[in-house]
């Protein structure tokens, strides 16, 4: 790996064509790219949300899942999900498992910056207390995951689009009914 952080540029059947920094992918024509998603539990069974950060470039201060991150060229997306819970959150995590490994998404923030990722989600568990990265996330919660899918059900516009989303494929959440029009127009 590189001291510049890198994202791996995918053709649209999802194959590696080549790499990009990252400073420089994500803004009105962003290429489709390979990331990744998780949702973290505790032993309770609830699951970690987490507001981005004001200084985030792309849905600065929504309410999103745990965290999700890009794996580096060359890195397994396991690695990739475990170095992020880090470095976001200095989180260790234990049972991470693929989830979506199929997820795909498209999106638009209201700055114009495009998501544009094919993005596995994995599920893990909390290892370790959570000591939030403040450029990364400004807040957290443990929030029970039904309720947390109704929340999203009933007001999709106050989370990240990847996130609802999700919820609408991930048993977890209830597989919420939401259009994608209400999330992504």
């Amino acid at each position: 790996m590189t001291d510049v952080e890198e994202v791996v540029l995918l053709s649209t059947d999802g194959q590696p064509i080549g790499v990009a920094p990252k400073a420089t992918v994500h803004d009105t024509q962003t290429p489709l790219h390979l990331a990744f998603s998780c949702h973290v539990l505790n032993d309770a069974g609830e699951v970690l949300v987490t507001r981005r950060a004001l200084s985030k470039r792309a849905w600065p201060g929504v309410w999103t899942n745990s965290f999700c991150g890009h794996p580096q060229p060359g890195e397994s997306s396991m690695s990739a999900v475990s170095r992020r819970a880090d470095f976001e959150l200095g989180l260790t995590l234990a049972d991470l498992t693929l989830s979506l490994p199929d997820f795909r998404y498209r999106a638009v923030d209201a700055s114009g910056v495009v998501e544009n990722e094919i993005c596995p989600v994995y599920l893990a568990t909390a290892a370790s207390p959570i000591r939030a990265h403040p450029d990364e996330v400004m807040d957290h919660a443990w929030v029970d995951a039904a309720k947390l899918g109704e929340s999203i059900r009933l007001s999709p516009w106050a989370f990240s689009p990847w996130l609802v989303l999700q919820a609408q494929e991930l048993p977890l959440l209830g597989g919420v009914p939401v259009s994608r029009e209400d999330v992504l127009r």
